[in-house]
């Protein structure tokens, strides 16, 4: 059939019927892409529910608390098999493994806190099962995640989501324009996830009271010692503590039992002050402690930036936005400066601490919810 040219626009932007519009759904298993699924469904589109298997199904299939395991495989199809759309599961191990896995672990090993969530988007969900979606003629991707896609003056633009406590902005800042015009958001307005799941019951999901996924998929009770430990076996070699004159305090069992900004657990009780991991030297394996204004810090360098604003990111000699250092901050006040395309130092009007490499620093604009991308901490 043609298109109706006349037809308004549906709900996902096009100009022809919910039949005529093929949508592949992102399907984890948990309730907000089953949530996704199911209201596509409900309005008639063509949806093709697609799950990715990431890691090992045997050692995933009793795993709870973790998208993309087993028994989430299998709660992806319950759902399919509700709402009467078909569901299909890739094999994605061996990209997850290359792409996101091996990185998490060198680059944890260097003495950085990585973000394994984001380079996952960016690299295999939003890359790869984005190609998949493509090839099955779709005209879009839809996902789960709680994050807004709204249409500017210049195209398509990110925003955070409506609902503040739930808002996924920051594991998404890598999402490239070109992406962003194929994807779809639709969880990204609602106020609450108490929404999400009176939605998930109105449609009779079996997920609908399934607890949200709270550790990294692949790192079994935020033990991330232990998977670095199985991944690069000898990784966890013992050396000293020193204070940052070089004195030392005491011995750890390993670098990579450490993050910057560390208290807890260092074993050297006894000072008069309490002392923070202020750097990790891999090279010489020594966990370095300090007071903790040396955790402040006011200048962040980025790489691999991704610039989502309407005019080129160097086409400015600076950049007046607010950012975040870590997920769980508010936004806080910063210039940026470009060094070049991707390349930048972006200045923290107020210091923050525990700044880390391996972490995404956030840009947002201070007059709306808007994204406009964000870049790579690399070196402290």
């Amino acid at each position: 059939m043609a298109l109706d040219t006349e037809h308004p626009l549906n709900s996902l932007g096009f100009a022809k019927p919910p039949s005529q519009t093929r949508v592949v759904v992102a399907m984890s298993g948990g309730v907000d892409s089953s949530v996704v699924a199911a209201q596509l469904a409900e309005e008639g589109y063509d949806v093709v529910g697609v799950t990715l298997q990431l890691y090992d199904h045997g050692a995933a299939l009793a795993k709870k608390g973790a998208c993309c395991a087993g028994l989430d495989i299998h709660d992806a199809r319950r759902v399919a098999e509700t709402m009467g759309f078909p569901h299909y599961v890739l094999d994605y191990e061996n990209v997850f493994k290359d792409a996101v896995i091996d990185e998490f672990a060198d680059s944890y090993l260097a003495g950085a806190t990585p973000v394994p969530c984001i380079r996952c988007n960016e690299r295999v969900k939003f890359k790869d099962l984005l190609e998949t979606a493509r090839d099955l003629e779709a005209d879009c991707m839809a996902t789960g995640h709680y994050i807004q896609r709204k249409m500017g003056a210049a195209g398509p633009e990110l925003h955070a989501a409506a609902d503040a406590a739930r808002d996924q902005s920051y594991f998404l800042f890598s999402t490239t324009a070109e992406q962003l015009d194929y994807l779809r958001f639709p969880l990204g307005h609602l106020a609450s996830k108490a929404e999400t799941r009176a939605l998930a019951a109105r449609y009779g999901l079996p997920v609908a009271d399934k607890p949200d996924s709270q550790d990294i998929c692949f790192v079994p009770n935020g033990n991330y010692a232990a998977v670095i430990e199985k991944l690069r076996p000898g990784a966890a070699e013992p050396g000293e503590i020193v204070d940052v004159a070089g004195n030392v305090l005491g011995t750890h069992k390993g670098v990579i039992h450490y993050t910057i900004g560390q208290r807890r657990g260092l074993g050297i009780g006894g000072l008069e002050d309490p002392l923070y991991v202020v750097k990790l030297d891999v090279d010489t394996k020594r966990v370095i402690v300090g007071p903790k204004e040396m955790l402040s810090t006011r200048v962040v360098p980025l790489r691999e930036i991704n610039w989502l604003g309407d005019a080129p990111f160097d086409s400015a000699a600076e950049w007046h936005v607010t950012v975040k250092v870590r997920s769980t901050r508010p936004p806080r006040e910063a210039v940026i400066r470009p060094l070049s395309a991707t390349t930048a130092t972006v200045e923290l009007l107020t210091p923050e601490e525990g700044v880390s490499p391996g972490q995404a620093c956030v840009f947002y604009d201070p007059g709306s919810s808007r994204v406009l991308g964000g870049g790579w901490i690399w070196k402290g």
